[in-house]
Protein backbone atom coordinates (compact mmCIF):
# COMPACT_ATOMS: atom_id res chain seq x y z
CA UNK A 1 0.00 0.00 0.00
CA UNK A 2 1.04 3.20 -0.96
CA UNK A 3 1.71 5.89 2.10
CA UNK A 4 1.04 9.53 0.67
CA UNK A 5 1.20 11.10 3.84
CA UNK A 6 3.43 13.72 4.98
CA UNK A 7 5.46 13.11 7.97
CA UNK A 8 3.80 14.74 11.12
CA UNK A 9 3.14 13.51 14.54
CA UNK A 10 -0.01 11.84 15.47
CA UNK A 11 -2.00 12.79 18.65
CA UNK A 12 -3.62 9.73 18.01
CA UNK A 13 -3.19 7.03 21.21
CA UNK A 14 -1.34 4.01 19.53
CA UNK A 15 -3.55 1.72 20.73
CA UNK A 16 -5.95 0.08 18.32
CA UNK A 17 -9.70 0.07 18.28
CA UNK A 18 -10.14 -1.90 15.41
CA UNK A 19 -7.81 -4.41 13.91
CA UNK A 20 -7.97 -6.39 10.75
CA UNK A 21 -5.71 -9.05 9.69
CA UNK A 22 -5.79 -10.26 6.71
CA UNK A 23 -9.14 -10.57 6.49
CA UNK A 24 -11.19 -11.90 3.26
CA UNK A 25 -14.66 -12.19 2.36
CA UNK A 26 -16.02 -14.66 -0.37
CA UNK A 27 -19.69 -15.20 -0.26
CA UNK A 28 -21.65 -18.48 -1.26
CA UNK A 29 -21.94 -17.02 -4.91
CA UNK A 30 -18.17 -17.03 -5.25
CA UNK A 31 -17.58 -13.49 -5.69
CA UNK A 32 -14.53 -12.42 -3.43
CA UNK A 33 -15.30 -9.61 -2.09
CA UNK A 34 -12.91 -8.37 0.09
CA UNK A 35 -9.18 -9.02 0.58
CA UNK A 36 -6.82 -9.87 1.97
CA UNK A 37 -6.93 -6.73 3.83
CA UNK A 38 -5.00 -5.47 7.20
CA UNK A 39 -6.02 -2.52 8.73
CA UNK A 40 -5.40 -0.84 11.85
CA UNK A 41 -7.63 1.94 13.22
CA UNK A 42 -6.27 3.90 16.29
CA UNK A 43 -8.58 4.57 19.75
CA UNK A 44 -10.55 7.87 18.89
CA UNK A 45 -9.54 8.07 15.08
CA UNK A 46 -11.69 8.92 11.99
CA UNK A 47 -10.82 7.41 9.04
CA UNK A 48 -12.96 7.05 5.72
CA UNK A 49 -13.12 4.33 3.33
CA UNK A 50 -13.22 5.67 -0.34
CA UNK A 51 -13.20 3.72 -3.03
CA UNK A 52 -15.50 2.25 -6.35
CA UNK A 53 -18.49 0.57 -5.90
CA UNK A 54 -18.58 -3.05 -5.15
CA UNK A 55 -15.12 -2.49 -3.54
CA UNK A 56 -16.04 -4.04 -0.32
CA UNK A 57 -15.98 -0.72 1.75
CA UNK A 58 -19.66 -1.60 3.29
CA UNK A 59 -18.25 -5.11 3.31
CA UNK A 60 -15.81 -4.17 5.57
CA UNK A 61 -18.12 -2.17 7.54
CA UNK A 62 -20.19 -5.53 8.10
CA UNK A 63 -17.67 -7.78 9.49
CA UNK A 64 -16.54 -5.04 12.18
CA UNK A 65 -19.83 -4.68 13.34
CA UNK A 66 -19.71 -8.50 13.90
CA UNK A 67 -23.12 -8.60 11.32
CA UNK A 68 -21.15 -11.00 8.80
CA UNK A 69 -18.13 -13.44 9.64
CA UNK A 70 -14.65 -13.13 7.40
CA UNK A 71 -13.96 -15.87 5.36
CA UNK A 72 -10.62 -15.94 6.34
CA UNK A 73 -8.41 -13.94 9.06
CA UNK A 74 -9.42 -12.06 12.47
CA UNK A 75 -11.28 -9.15 13.01
CA UNK A 76 -10.38 -7.66 16.46
CA UNK A 77 -11.84 -4.76 18.69
CA UNK A 78 -10.11 -2.83 21.29
CA UNK A 79 -8.16 -4.99 24.00
CA UNK A 80 -8.59 -8.69 22.08
CA UNK A 81 -12.59 -8.29 21.78
CA UNK A 82 -13.39 -10.29 18.64
CA UNK A 83 -15.83 -8.89 16.50
CA UNK A 84 -18.33 -12.02 16.15
CA UNK A 85 -18.73 -11.42 20.57
CA UNK A 86 -17.82 -7.63 20.41
CA UNK A 87 -17.09 -6.53 24.48
CA UNK A 88 -17.40 -2.99 23.74
CA UNK A 89 -20.53 -0.91 22.26
CA UNK A 90 -20.77 -0.02 18.33
CA UNK A 91 -23.01 2.17 16.71
CA UNK A 92 -23.54 1.90 13.32
CA UNK A 93 -25.70 4.46 11.04
CA UNK A 94 -26.42 3.46 7.71
CA UNK A 95 -26.98 4.73 4.08
CA UNK A 96 -31.03 4.86 4.64
CA UNK A 97 -32.18 6.18 8.13
CA UNK A 98 -34.29 2.83 8.46
CA UNK A 99 -36.77 4.48 11.13
CA UNK A 100 -39.86 2.96 12.27
CA UNK A 101 -42.73 4.87 10.76
CA UNK A 102 -45.38 4.11 13.28
CA UNK A 103 -43.62 5.51 16.30
CA UNK A 104 -42.26 8.36 17.41
CA UNK A 105 -38.46 9.85 17.31
CA UNK A 106 -37.96 9.10 20.71
CA UNK A 107 -38.78 5.61 20.19
CA UNK A 108 -36.99 5.29 17.52
CA UNK A 109 -33.85 6.16 19.11
CA UNK A 110 -34.46 4.38 21.75
CA UNK A 111 -35.02 1.59 20.39
CA UNK A 112 -31.37 0.03 21.08
CA UNK A 113 -32.30 0.13 24.70
CA UNK A 114 -35.63 -1.48 24.53
CA UNK A 115 -34.24 -4.40 22.47
CA UNK A 116 -31.26 -4.43 25.44
CA UNK A 117 -33.87 -4.60 28.37
CA UNK A 118 -32.96 -0.86 29.48
CA UNK A 119 -35.33 0.07 32.78
CA UNK A 120 -37.18 2.97 30.88
CA UNK A 121 -36.02 4.99 33.97
CA UNK A 122 -32.44 4.71 32.96
CA UNK A 123 -33.36 4.71 28.97
CA UNK A 124 -34.90 8.12 28.94
CA UNK A 125 -31.85 10.66 30.17
CA UNK A 126 -29.74 8.64 27.72
CA UNK A 127 -32.35 9.20 25.00
CA UNK A 128 -32.93 12.92 26.03
CA UNK A 129 -29.23 13.08 25.57
CA UNK A 130 -28.80 11.59 22.07
CA UNK A 131 -31.29 13.92 21.18
CA UNK A 132 -29.65 17.33 22.51
CA UNK A 133 -26.47 15.98 20.94
CA UNK A 134 -28.06 15.69 17.06
CA UNK A 135 -30.41 18.73 17.86
CA UNK A 136 -33.55 17.29 17.73
CA UNK A 137 -34.52 17.53 21.52
CA UNK A 138 -37.74 19.56 20.14
CA UNK A 139 -38.57 16.98 17.53
CA UNK A 140 -38.94 13.95 20.36
CA UNK A 141 -43.08 13.64 19.94
CA UNK A 142 -42.56 14.00 15.88
CA UNK A 143 -43.50 11.00 13.41
CA UNK A 144 -40.64 9.82 10.38
CA UNK A 145 -42.73 11.49 7.97
CA UNK A 146 -43.08 14.90 9.77
CA UNK A 147 -39.50 14.95 9.30
CA UNK A 148 -36.82 16.50 6.10
CA UNK A 149 -34.26 13.88 5.09
CA UNK A 150 -31.84 15.69 6.95
CA UNK A 151 -33.66 15.12 10.56
CA UNK A 152 -34.20 11.28 9.64
CA UNK A 153 -30.81 11.04 9.34
CA UNK A 154 -29.97 12.53 12.35
CA UNK A 155 -32.47 10.85 14.42
CA UNK A 156 -30.49 7.28 12.66
CA UNK A 157 -27.21 9.27 14.35
CA UNK A 158 -29.00 9.68 17.56
CA UNK A 159 -30.41 6.16 17.91
CA UNK A 160 -26.23 4.93 17.30
CA UNK A 161 -25.20 7.47 19.60
CA UNK A 162 -27.46 6.33 22.80
CA UNK A 163 -26.18 3.42 23.62
CA UNK A 164 -22.76 5.57 24.10
CA UNK A 165 -20.02 3.55 21.77
CA UNK A 166 -16.54 3.53 21.47
CA UNK A 167 -16.47 2.85 17.62
CA UNK A 168 -19.00 4.30 15.21
CA UNK A 169 -19.54 2.96 11.84
CA UNK A 170 -21.00 5.29 9.18
CA UNK A 171 -21.78 3.67 5.76
CA UNK A 172 -22.34 6.48 3.52
CA UNK A 173 -25.03 7.99 5.39
CA UNK A 174 -25.31 11.47 4.04
CA UNK A 175 -24.88 10.28 -0.05
CA UNK A 176 -28.52 10.98 -0.46
CA UNK A 177 -28.50 14.67 0.59
CA UNK A 178 -28.41 17.96 -1.04
CA UNK A 179 -25.29 19.55 -0.73
CA UNK A 180 -25.76 22.38 2.00
CA UNK A 181 -28.05 19.50 4.11
CA UNK A 182 -24.49 17.47 3.99
CA UNK A 183 -22.29 20.26 4.43
CA UNK A 184 -23.95 20.84 7.36
CA UNK A 185 -24.37 17.43 8.94
CA UNK A 186 -20.44 17.04 7.84
CA UNK A 187 -19.66 19.86 10.64
CA UNK A 188 -21.92 18.59 13.53
CA UNK A 189 -20.48 14.79 12.90
CA UNK A 190 -17.16 16.35 13.38
CA UNK A 191 -18.15 18.33 16.19
CA UNK A 192 -19.89 15.34 18.08
CA UNK A 193 -16.70 13.36 17.24
CA UNK A 194 -14.68 16.22 19.16
CA UNK A 195 -16.86 16.25 21.94
CA UNK A 196 -17.75 12.48 22.73
CA UNK A 197 -13.74 10.99 21.35
CA UNK A 198 -15.23 7.95 19.41
CA UNK A 199 -13.45 5.99 16.66
CA UNK A 200 -15.22 6.64 13.35
CA UNK A 201 -14.90 4.96 10.57
CA UNK A 202 -17.28 6.52 7.78
CA UNK A 203 -17.44 5.43 3.95
CA UNK A 204 -17.50 7.50 1.89
CA UNK A 205 -17.90 7.75 -2.31
CA UNK A 206 -16.97 11.88 -2.29
CA UNK A 207 -12.93 12.70 -2.62
CA UNK A 208 -14.12 16.25 -0.90
CA UNK A 209 -16.22 14.65 2.25
CA UNK A 210 -13.53 12.20 2.94
CA UNK A 211 -11.23 14.81 3.03
CA UNK A 212 -13.00 17.50 4.96
CA UNK A 213 -14.09 15.13 7.95
CA UNK A 214 -10.60 12.35 8.15
CA UNK A 215 -7.21 12.18 9.74
CA UNK A 216 -6.90 9.69 7.01
CA UNK A 217 -8.19 8.74 3.74
CA UNK A 218 -7.85 5.13 3.09
CA UNK A 219 -8.25 4.26 -1.00
CA UNK A 220 -9.93 0.69 -1.63
CA UNK A 221 -8.72 -1.07 -5.02
CA UNK A 222 -11.67 -2.47 -7.17
CA UNK A 223 -13.15 -5.92 -5.86
CA UNK A 224 -11.79 -7.67 -4.61
CA UNK A 225 -11.14 -4.76 -2.09
CA UNK A 226 -7.61 -4.33 -0.57
CA UNK A 227 -5.80 -1.10 0.57
CA UNK A 228 -4.19 1.00 -2.20
CA UNK A 229 -3.44 3.94 -0.48
CA UNK A 230 -3.23 5.47 2.62
CA UNK A 231 -3.23 10.06 2.51
CA UNK A 232 -3.02 11.47 6.07
CA UNK A 233 -5.10 14.71 6.09
CA UNK A 234 -2.96 17.38 8.24
CA UNK A 235 -5.39 20.24 9.36
CA UNK A 236 -5.81 22.61 12.00
CA UNK A 237 -8.66 21.39 14.46
CA UNK A 238 -11.42 22.67 14.88
CA UNK A 239 -11.99 22.07 10.92
CA UNK A 240 -14.71 24.53 9.17
CA UNK A 241 -15.77 26.37 6.35
CA UNK A 242 -11.92 28.17 5.96
CA UNK A 243 -10.35 24.73 6.01
CA UNK A 244 -13.32 23.75 3.10
CA UNK A 245 -12.27 26.56 0.65
CA UNK A 246 -8.41 26.65 1.47
CA UNK A 247 -5.28 25.87 -0.72
CA UNK A 248 -4.49 22.67 1.66
CA UNK A 249 -8.05 21.16 1.32
CA UNK A 250 -7.38 21.47 -2.37
CA UNK A 251 -4.24 20.00 -2.37
CA UNK A 252 -5.27 17.25 -0.81
CA UNK A 253 -8.22 16.37 -2.25
CA UNK A 254 -6.12 16.28 -5.41
CA UNK A 255 -3.88 13.52 -3.87
CA UNK A 256 -6.38 11.39 -2.77
CA UNK A 257 -7.80 11.78 -6.46
CA UNK A 258 -5.00 10.42 -7.88
CA UNK A 259 -4.38 8.00 -5.42
CA UNK A 260 -8.17 6.61 -6.74
CA UNK A 261 -7.77 7.08 -10.18
CA UNK A 262 -6.16 3.23 -10.29
CA UNK A 263 -9.32 1.85 -8.34
CA UNK A 264 -11.40 3.46 -10.58
CA UNK A 265 -9.94 2.36 -13.94
CA UNK A 266 -9.46 -1.20 -12.25
CA UNK A 267 -13.28 -1.21 -11.49
CA UNK A 268 -14.48 -0.26 -15.36
CA UNK A 269 -12.54 -3.07 -16.09
CA UNK A 270 -14.52 -5.70 -14.18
Amino acid sequence: MADLSPSVPSRIAPAPAVRLSSVTKTYDSGVIALGPLDLDVARGEFISLLGPSGCGKSTALRLIAGLAAPTTGSVMLAEGASASRPDHSIGFVFQEPTLMPWTSVRENVGLPLKLAHTPAVEARPKIEAALEQVGLADFAGRFPRELSGGMKMRVSLARALVTSPEILLMDEPFAALDEITRFRLNNDLLALWRSLRMTVIFVTHSVFESVYLSQRVLVMTARPGRLSAEIRIAAEEPRGDDFRTSVAYADHCRRVSEALAPAYAGASAL
